[in-house]
């Protein structure tokens, strides 16, 4: 791997934290954003299906109506703007659209196509495995949000406290849905506040 490379990922990822402030006289047009949504589609997937969906609150006033229900935390509003990162639970509905054209541009066998639509199908009676692979699939983009937006820079912070039922009901989420995370994404106005890390040690096992 190139060195600058490497050390440029390496920075970025060193780089990242969780801001809170932000300037709110900073802007980020739709295009920038469009951007950073694209690249966070790069993510991976179990069976490259896909497993989330994006709400993005760019205006103001979409902001402003988030707000209560993220309990009034203050980078809602001071941001510029706010990605809700949804998993979603019928992400087999999108094997045809992911492998269809694949098939039809010769780089994948039909056959073979039917075999995976097979296993995607069994493994989706489990609703149970749905709820779990929106999670863990769609928590892949997430990450890749924040490390691009980083990488443009751009701040973020991940945000799990809202009330999930009322975000559903008041921006009209399909049931095929479920919310996750909220993704602020600005410019800081102060730094994170100092955080460590437990050492790998504690968090790692070695066989």
């Amino acid at each position: 791997m190139n060195t600058t490379y490497a050390e440029d990922v390496m920075t970025v990822l060193n780089s990242r934290s969780s801001i809170r402030h932000y300037d709110k006289d900073v802007k980020i047009s739709k295009e920038e954003l469009s951007e950073l949504l694209t690249f966070a589609t790069k993510a991976p997937s179990a069976w490259n299906l896909q497993h989330w969906h994006f709400t993005v609150f760019h205006s103001d006033e979409a902001k402003q109506k988030l707000l209560p229900i993220a309990y009034n935390q203050s980078q809602i509003v001071e941001s510029s703007a706010v990605v809700a990162i949804l998993g979603d639970l019928e992400a087999n509905e999108n094997t045809d659209q992911v492998y269809d054209p694949l098939v039809l541009a010769g780089h994948l066998k039909s056959e073979i196509k039917e075999n995976l639509a097979g296993q995607i199908s069994r493994a989706y009676t489990d609703k149970g495995f749905a709820r779990d692979a929106a999670f863990t699939n769609a928590s892949l983009a997430a990450m890749q949000l924040m490390i691009i937006a980083k990488a443009k820079g751009y701040d973020t912070c991940a945000i799990g406290g809202f009330n999930k039922d009322q975000f559903m009901q008041e921006f009209s989420i399909s049931e095929r849905y479920v919310p996750i995370m909220l993704i602020s994404i600005g410019k800081a106005v102060k730094p994170a506040h100092q955080s460590n890390r437990l050492d790998l040690e504690q968090v790692s096992t070695w066989l």
